[in-house]
């Protein structure tokens, strides 16, 4: 009868290409997995409130800008058009922790991606979730699609990341589909798209240190060892490296993240560095990423079983020998079927035998040695060209 004057929502009324918007949304919840490990990640959901059309992109680090920036060119692409307003939730969690110089620096950086697309970038007030209502109670209910989704399957298990992610497009596709009619209508009101994207990465100079490798955002990351001492451009994205020397581009590295307790991570190919553990087997015994080396399970459980069975040296010499092995013939999967195999009766691989096995031995294949003619004998084909 008497109580205190209470906040009021206004239920708002969407125009047709107006507005959309941009969130984040915790995945953990639905307890997914990649070939048997949880999946620790978010979902970037974009909507546009008045047709209905959504999209959802998985991010495997934190809210940052790199995320927001993939995630929401996807989106628009994905539309067919770009609305006049794009609004977040103040970009909080990418705000954190960053100086003063940093935040500036983003700020430009959102406005600039927003002016590519001819959006005005809006924000809602900081900690008031209800002005980002449209989203916010949209996140629930694609969940729950994807939580039935998951039921329908059977498993939450996927054999990789990009399986997974055809499944979320499938779930977020299938939603867009019984808004169809509401979507086309709006996309008449969406503003053109430029002709290109505009950038969705961080650029990065690093150098190649004579680890054979280098780090980056507390994770080390190996590299062919021709490239050290050089110093290479990295595109960092939310899942992925591309690499650069100059203009030329190398290689493209899946993204690691650095432990919930501040530990570094690495992310390791045993082929970079095989050549010289095997000149330095013993290196194996205390090497900083020794769990990161091995490709497959199967490697690391039988480098244990060999330090029980015959100590150190001789484990790290076949075990550097089957890594080798692995590489050089080409039989990485094949032979961890095998070491499984071995491992599951106490057995210890011979080296002979999978070697005759996983033939031919690279140091038998015969030099083919290819003559150069002497270019002078172009000069000929020019003359009969010009005679007829």
């Amino acid at each position: 009868m008497n109580g205190q004057d209470r906040e009021v929502i206004f239920r708002q009324v969407h125009e047709a290409g107006r507005l959309g918007l941009s969130d984040f949304t915790c995945m953990d919840d639905l307890e997914v997995s990649i070939a048997g490990q949880p999946l620790d990640h978010l979902l970037y959901h974009f909507r546009l409130p008045c047709g209905g059309f959504e999209h959802g992109h998985i991010i495997l680090g934190g809210e940052s800008f790199v995320a927001l920036a993939e995630g929401l060119q996807n989106a628009l692409w994905s539309a067919g058009g770009a609305p006049k307003l794009h609004r977040t939730d103040s970009l909080s969690a990418a705000f954190r922790n960053l100086d003063a110089d940093a935040r500036v620096d983003l700020t430009r950086r959102y406005d600039a991606l927003c002016d590519h697309y001819g959006m005005e970038p809006t924000r809602n007030n900081r900690g008031v979730a209800h002005e980002n209502g449209a989203i916010e109670s949209a996140h629930g209910h694609i969940k729950a699609a994807i939580r039935d989704a998951l039921l329908l399957r059977g498993s939450a298990d996927f054999s990789d990341l990009a399986d997974y992610r055809r499944f979320i497009d499938e779930v977020v596709n299938a939603r867009n589909r019984r808004h169809g009619p509401g979507i086309d209508a709006e996309r008449k009101f969406l503003r053109a798209l430029p002709d290109v994207r505009t950038t969705d990465y961080e650029e990065i100079l690093v150098t190649v240190t004579s680890s054979g490798g280098f780090t980056l955002r507390k994770v080390f990351y190996t590299v062919p060892s021709r490239l050290i001492g050089h110093r290479l451009r990295v595109r960092l994205y939310d899942d992925r490296l591309d690499l650069f020397i100059g203009g030329t581009r190398l290689m493209t590295l899946p993204r690691g993240r650095a432990g919930m307790n501040g530990k570094h991570g690495h992310v390791v190919d045993y082929r970079h560095v095989i050549h010289s553990l095997r000149r330095k087997p013993m290196a194996l015994l205390g090497l900083v990423y020794r769990d990161s080396l091995f490709p497959r399970e199967a490697y690391r459980l039988m480098f244990d079983h060999l330090l029980e069975v015959q100590g150190e040296r001789e484990a790290c010499r076949t075990t550097v020998e089957l890594l080798a092995m692995a590489h050089e013939r080409a039989c990485e999967a094949e032979l961890a079927g095998l070491l499984t195999e071995d491992l599951a009766a106490r057995r210890t691989p011979c080296l002979t035998t999978l070697r005759a096995q996983f033939c031919p031995d690279p140091a038998d294949l015969p030099e083919v040695v290819v003559k150069l003619v002497p270019l002078s004998i172009y000069d000929g084909l020019i003359e009969q060209g010009e005679a007829a």
